[in-house]
């Protein structure tokens, strides 16, 4: 994560919600190949990292640091535009859900095309299907995708560029990972402040907004409104909801 002061006040208790999903860590470590060392740029508590091969994670939350696991992989404070590392000093460079937080995603990404010797791989959004997510439709009517105007997103730059292998990673519907798409058919988790404190989204709008949004989502599901709006996603197991996996190779 690059936005440390962000991530000093929501970082507390990130690690509570805040596991790998098993099914999106095998998605990446399938799209990292063969690499035998790995730089995660973002890398926050240490999510999604490789057991097998050499890791060095780059974050500049000093609080995101500390909760990193007894033997996670050494953790370096530096941010996605200024890698503290060394040309071609890795094969892979990956960043999982992190260009959000990015002050310039073209120059982070820059940076880890000039690090890695044989491919990036990340983790993005394409905010098309997420426009249509009843959570920022119905509810958190007030949010805008940061950066939206002005600075294009990991998954726009692979678009623009047109070398980048792009899949659409489904979100399953027990997903064990709790960032602000996954409990898509789990509306009732939303209501639960703990699960909110791990969902960067949540800490970018007004609080005031928040609890009149929580308050109507939980009088709609009392009622019965929710359902009837969205029973359909109740008979689905999986759901894109714009999660891509990118692969720029050297």
């Amino acid at each position: 994560m690059n936005r440390a002061p962000a991530y000093d006040v929501m970082g507390l208790g990130y690690s509570a919600t805040r596991r790998e999903d098993p099914r999106i860590a095998q998605a990446i470590l399938d799209a990292l190949g063969d690499a035998a060392s790995v730089a995660n740029i973002g890398a926050g508590t240490g999510n999604y990292e490789p057991r097998d091969r050499e890791v060095i994670a780059v974050e500049p939350s000093a609080v995101m640091r500390a909760q990193r696991p007894a033997g996670a992989a050494r953790a370096i404070d530096g941010t996605a535009e200024s890698i503290p590392l060394e040309d071609s000093s890795v094969d892979a460079a990956l960043a999982v859900m992190t260009d959000q937080h990015w002050v310039d995603r073209a120059r982070g990404l820059r940076e880890m095309q000039r690090i890695a010797r044989r491919r990036v791989v990340a983790l993005a959004i394409d905010l098309v299907p997420r426009e249509e997510f009843w959570l920022t439709r119905d509810y958190l009517t007030e949010y805008r995708p940061v950066h939206g105007d002005r600075d294009p997103s990991l998954y726009e730059l692979a678009l623009a560029g047109g070398t980048a292998a792009i899949c659409p990673v489904p979100v399953p519907q027990d997903c064990v990972d709790g960032f602000a798409l996954a409990f898509w058919r789990r509306p009732r988790a939303y209501l639960d402040p703990a699960v909110r404190a791990g969902i960067s989204l949540f800490h970018l709008l007004d609080e005031a907004h928040v609890e009149r949004a929580m308050d109507r989502l939980a009088t709609d599901l009392a009622s019965g409104a929710w359902e009837r709006r969205n029973g359909e996603l109740l008979e689905l197991d999986e759901l894109d909801l714009g999660l891509r996996l990118i692969a720029w190779e050297s």
